[in-house]
């Protein structure tokens, strides 16, 4: 059995930190693109996820993937994977 078939099936987000500012926690923006019910016009809808960061590396505007994982505080049960995309310097 190989190690992919041996790990569970977790649910994983891609989005933008939004937030650092609490300790060992960020907060994730994630945009997901749907077609409305009615009009069939691809809409944008999003939601903030607070994810672990046990070491606090990363910034506002990481891009970053977060995988669901046990409930580590009331508003908290996703952790952070890995950094996708460094944020840019403006």
């Amino acid at each position: 059995m190989s190690e992919a078939q041996a790990t569970k099936n977790v649910r994983t987000l891609i989005g933008r930190v939004v937030s650092d500012k609490r300790a060992k926690t960020i907060t994730v923006l994630v945009e997901r693109r749907v077609k409305h019910e009615l009009y069939g016009k691809i809409v944008a809808r999003s939601r903030k996820y607070h994810a672990h960061d046990e070491n606090g590396e990363y910034k506002m505007g990481d891009l970053v993937e977060i995988a669901e994982g046990r409930p580590i505080s009331k508003t908290k049960s996703w952790v952070v994977t890995r950094l996708i995309e460094k944020a840019r310097l403006v």
